[in-house]
């Protein structure tokens, strides 16, 4: 198996190809622009600077181009730095694609489907289930393809349906821990939490915010496809106010992006088994990344710390 870039560790020498996740353009201390790139492969990603950069280089190095980059692995601020020595765009000859360099969520589309439509076919409450049912068949193919955010969490392909996937077995446990929760809510409010992603969201290659996902975000756009999907399915009832509320208040607070906190129980489950789904899947792809005995690169949405990884079994 090729050694991918999440595999090198500081002083290593780099020779490999990449997808170009994003780049941005800067102006250094002397007045000379520079990019920022993040190149991706399929075990992670990694930092670079391309400095004096000319127009050409904004061009040739912009997000989703494919490049050969050659260079040094540096530690800067705890986080790992490709320090690039040689790096050029991929010609048609090297015979690369965009697909080789994306990390894909590790159960198969199939296998999502399956799970999911099991959970909503477990559903008692009919206008709940309609709901659930009439938006995941509408939005299906964006959602198995699309990651869960830009960065930080489940930002791979599928990584969206991945999220949810992992989120209905915890919901699952909890449900059965504590029975007094409504199964068919916690299970709606899990499927269609972060739906509006679809649209929040450009696609799974360098992946970045739609302008309907700058001005309006995923939880206001949720909201009113659940009040859509009432209107065409015509269900009227509390049930529609409770899919709303649970979407609404899924981050836990206003300063997190929440309009209102959770104020139903199932709610308020939503929000701590989202919250557990994505910090795990943080740690855990941080943690491959190093040995045992060392600690991680920073992780930024996790209060800015380096995790250790334990020596022991």
């Amino acid at each position: 198996m090729t050694k991918g870039i999440a595999q090198y560790e500081v002083g290593e020498q780099v020779d490999l190809y990449f997808l170009i996740k994003s780049s941005t353009r800067g102006i250094a201390s002397n007045g000379k622009p520079f990019l920022t790139v993040i190149l991706q492969d399929k075990t992670g990603d990694i930092e670079a600077k391309l400095w004096d950069a000319s127009p050409d280089d904004e061009e040739n190095y912009a997000a989703q181009k494919i490049v050969r980059a050659a260079g040094e692995v540096m530690n800067y601020r705890g986080r790992n730095q490709l320090k690039i020595r040689n790096i050029r765009p991929a010609q048609p000859q090297d015979g690369v694609r965009t697909s080789d360099f994306l990390e894909v969520a590790p159960l198969s589309q199939e296998e999502m489907v399956e799970h999911i439509t099991k959970s909503i076919f477990e559903m008692k409450n009919s206008n709940v289930q309609r709901i659930t049912r009439h938006l995941f068949k509408k939005y299906q193919t964006e959602f198995l393809e699309y990651p869960a955010a830009t960065k930080n969490h489940h930002e791979f392909v599928s990584g969206l349906a991945y999220h949810v996937v992992s989120m209905l077995k915890l919901a699952e446990s909890f449900s059965t821990l504590y029975p007094s929760l409504n199964r068919d809510l916690l299970y709606a409010g899990v499927i269609l939490h972060d739906l509006g992603k679809v649209f929040e969201l450009s696609g799974p290659v360098s992946t970045i915010y739609t302008v309907e996902g700058n001005l309006l975000g995923h939880i206001s756009i949720m909201v009113n496809e659940i009040g859509k999907a009432a209107e065409e399915l015509a269900i009227e009832g509390e049930e529609v106010m409770l899919l709303q509320h649970l979407v609404l208040s899924h981050h836990g607070k206003e300063e997190w992006g929440s309009p209102k906190k959770p104020l139903i129980k199932e709610a308020e489950m939503l929000h701590l088994i989202d919250n557990v789904d994505a910090k795990m899947n943080m740690l855990d792809r941080a943690l491959t990344k190093v040995k045992p005995g060392e600690f991680t690169e920073r992780i930024f949405a996790l209060d800015n710390r380096s995790f250790y990884k334990p020596t022991i079994d």
